[in-house]
């Protein structure tokens, strides 16, 4: 087909089939499918959330005519075949992280509002999924009509369904299937990433002192995110205590405060954006004399890993010529097992290494008293910019907008560092504000604009085009 006769018939696809895109979203949304591994059970890994996520899916390809397949329950995936087995992948994930508190909107079921669409999952990702298989509908329509010819290639679209956790979904899925020629993901920012930074986390732990004065500290939902809301309970006359910026406080019982910290939720990827609500709390107590001693060295080393970004107040602050610098956030805190539990997580470039980060950081956990153990590591991913397929998706982007946009790098991990050709690709767009009522991932009225989703649309399908001109 000609390019006006595309950019037509995508016209046409979406006028006509714009609202069934958006129930299409709503019926993934209003499935909590949310990692609860207590209910797992045999073809339900990920426990009984992701499970009717991914079943609500495949259904959906299914109605669409595609062929589906189920992988245990760890992941499925549906074909549109082409001239020859070799793939070209997609893949987006149907689990979320937990809605939390703060929100204004029902979180699980799609609020359409002033041209947004408002539920968790909308923007991560099973709003970007969706439209991305209706990309590959898109050209599913034109074969069997006899519009379009068959592609050279396969395209194989993947919906995982433990990306939040953990990805176990994609390494199951690996050890039984060979990667697709080359794979992208709609779980990231236009218009093109080339590379993902190193992911790191670890747990900063504190013994609760039993003559101490912090008898509780809770904050955040998710590792990998800034935390919005925080509160500790601590011993404390809450009338004589001062009012701070950000910070309310209120009576917990007898001899009893309770001092909660409000912030602003931000992507672990780019912490800058966020206020990190644990530290407005810690900051409080710390600046009120609210803690002994002991619990004071862990305030501090607590202070000094959240009010430096870059990781400067641990040591770690470093950067390079791809990813840039190193960021880090400190994403929960929990009481448990009489213990605080501050957990860490790391950005990292190619000029450092997890066992540098991790012996910064266990001496610093040393000096304040408290212990420090590493989690998840994953290598910086990184692939080249001028290859043909990276070089393809830029263009299809550039062609679908007008734009003259160029690659970057990221700090978020995405399924792409788990295959060995692959890109994520959109469909966030960072410079493009949005009204104060619509939240990001991973926060409250997590939000995207319909028109984002339509680009999205429109760049989906010219970029499967072009991925079918490339000889592999």
């Amino acid at each position: 087909m000609e390019q006006d006769q595309i950019n037509r018939a995508i016209d046409g696809y979406l006028d006509a089939h714009w609202d069934q895109m958006v129930a299409d979203i709503d019926a993934l949304v209003r499935i909590e499918s949310v990692e609860d591994k207590s209910k797992a059970a045999a073809g339900a890994p990920f426990g009984p959330g992701p499970r009717e996520a991914l079943d609500t899916a495949l259904g959906m390809a299914q109605e669409m005519g595609f062929e589906t397949h189920d992988v245990d329950g760890y992941l499925g995936y549906a074909e549109l075949p082409g001239e020859t087995d070799g793939q070209i992948g997609i893949i987006g994930h149907i689990d979320v992280v937990l809605a939390g508190p703060g929100w204004t909107f029902p979180p699980y079921q799609v609020t359409r509002k002033d041209g947004y669409l408002l539920g968790r999952g909308v923007i991560d990702d099973k709003g970007p999924s969706v439209v991305a298989l209706h990309a590959v509908k898109f050209w599913k329509d034109l074969q069997d009509a006899g519009r379009a010819e068959r592609f050279p290639y396969t395209v194989r679209f993947l919906f995982g369904a433990n990306e939040e956790t953990g990805m176990g979904d994609v390494e199951y899925y690996r050890e039984r299937f060979a990667d697709p020629l080359f794979l992208f993901t709609p779980d990231a920012e236009f218009p093109v990433c080339y590379g993902e930074k190193g992911l790191y986390d670890g747990f900063i732990e504190a013994p609760v002192q039993p003559d101490g004065r912090i008898m509780e500290f809770e904050g955040g939902v998710a590792t990998n995110a800034v935390p919005g809301q925080a509160h500790a309970i601590v011993r404390a006359d809450a009338a004589a205590l001062p009012a701070a910026a950000g910070v309310t406080v209120s009576a917990a019982g007898e001899g009893l405060a309770r001092i909660e910290g409000a912030g602003k939720n931000a992507h672990a990827s780019t912490p800058e954006a966020g206020v990190n609500a644990i530290g407005v709390v810690v900051d409080y107590l710390l600046a009120n004399g609210l803690c002994t001693d002991a619990e004071r060295a862990f305030l501090e080393l607590d202070q000094r890993l959240i009010a430096h970004t870059d990781g400067s107040g641990l040591g770690l602050a470093c950067a390079d010529e791809h990813f840039g610098a190193l960021t880090v956030v400190a994403g929960t805190i929990r009481t448990e097992g009489g213990r605080f539990i501050q957990s860490l997580d790391s950005r990292f470039p190619t000029s450092t290494t997890a066992d540098e980060i991790t012996a910064k950081v266990s001496a610093a956990a040393q000096e304040a008293g408290c212990t420090y153990r590493a989690g998840r590591i994953d290598p910086p991913f990184l692939m080249d910019p001028e290859s043909p397929v990276i070089q393809a998706l830029l263009r299809a982007y550039n062609e679908a907008t007008g734009e003259d946009a160029k690659l970057f790098t990221e700090g978020g991990g995405t399924y792409a560092r788990h295959f060995s050709n692959a890109a994520s690709f959109g469909p966030e767009k960072s410079w493009v504000e949005n009204p104060a009522w619509v939240g990001g991932m991973h926060g409250p009225d997590e939000g995207v604009g319909e028109q984002l989703l339509k680009d999205a649309f429109r760049i989906y399908v010219l970029t499967l085009e072009k991925l079918m001109r490339i000889e592999f």
